[in-house]
């Protein structure tokens, strides 16, 4: 008998604040059109202007959800991993703020900062958690607030129209089984080279001091990313990595019921269905709904698809993508009881 690491339950959570193509065009020089056009983004969702509340906040109602339906109380966990690169805080992370607000006192937290690929290297580090026999019960969670660190303004559009605010988990569990259950392989992979191409400069340790008017006044406390290079890089890799994976796990491409990629833009996963010579009803897409919400967009698909019931116990499931870092990914799940 083989360790599996198996899906027990999911939960998605976004904030209220709905915030439409048409209302960033009262901010900025863009239309619902432009923004369309470029990556398929019709909507968001936005913390409150007034602040107050960070990724752990979004994660902790996604994660109650995720956790009622799995039928555990918070005590049954043996490790939270919190995938962000939002955090309430620059340093403690999330995780352990979440384990206080789940009124916990002792249970682990694990931080994962891979950003777009932070649901990817987190399902990966909680299989191998529990494949060794480090854990049992994994509480695995991707959450963003990226609307609070935007340029809302012309100047940052082509980065500030993107991204949402939402929160996604999945509640992980031991079996012994000898049947091709749950977690079935993974594929992860990394390159430093091209870390300017999407990140944010104030704040590192790199910089004395750290923080400055004069930094401010430049814009660099706001994310900046080279789109043209970010998409070339997605459309090379996302299908290399899914053959790879497929290959680990002795799988071919017809035996997947539904891939789920990280929702970067609509336009990167058209084209990686397009070159892969996929039917649409095979890719699963809801960035017009949520935008890019990061670390958490995998995590708030899956939970729409198995709500919409596009798959369900018995379904093989690739979860897919690629962000900053450069880091890129993926992993195959067949779902069960």
């Amino acid at each position: 008998m083989m360790k599996r690491t198996v899906i027990r339950g999911t939960g998605r959570y976004v904030p209220p604040r709905l915030v439409t193509n048409d209302d960033l065009s009262q901010w900025m020089d863009t239309s619902d059109e432009w923004i369309r056009q470029r990556t398929g983004i019709e909507q968001r969702y936005w913390v409150p202007e007034e602040g107050g509340v960070g990724s752990s906040d979004l994660g902790l109602e996604a994660s109650k959800i995720a956790l009622q339906r799995a039928g555990w109380a918070p005590e049954d966990l043996d490790l939270i991993i919190f995938a962000t690169l939002s955090p309430d805080l620059f340093f403690p992370g999330c995780g352990c703020i979440m384990q206080h607000k789940l009124g916990l006192a002792a249970t682990p937290a694990l931080d994962i900062r891979q950003q777009c690929t932070g649901f990817l290297y987190g399902l990966t580090t909680a299989d191998a958690y529990i494949r060794s026999g480090l854990a049992n019960r994994i509480l695995l969670v991707g959450a963003e607030v990226h609307s609070t660190g935007l340029d809302i303004s012309t100047a940052g559009r082509d980065v500030a129209v993107i991204f949402g605010d939402g929160a996604g988990a999945v509640c992980l569990e031991s079996l012994e089984s000898n049947e091709p259950i749950g977690v079935l392989g993974s594929a992860l992979h990394a390159d430093g080279k091209f870390a300017n191409s999407l990140m944010v400069e104030v704040g590192s340790s790199r910089l004395n001091p750290r923080i400055s008017h004069e930094l401010i006044d430049e814009g660099r406390h706001y994310p900046v990313m080279d789109g043209k290079a970010i998409f070339k890089l997605a459309v090379q890799k996302l299908p290399e990595v899914v053959i790879e994976v497929l290959k680990k796990a002795g799988l071919d491409l017809e035996a997947v019921d539904l891939l789920i990629p990280h929702q970067a833009n609509l336009r990167i996963n058209q084209f990686f269905a397009h070159s892969m010579k996929l039917p649409e009803e095979k890719v699963f897409n809801n960035i017009q709904r949520y935008g890019n919400t990061t670390a958490a967009s995998i995590p708030i698909a899956f939970d729409e698809a198995l709500e919409m019931n596009r798959i369900g116990d018995g379904s093989t499931v690739v979860f897919l993508g690629l962000g900053a870092g450069l880091t890129w990914g993926a992993v195959v799940a067949r779902l069960g009881p």
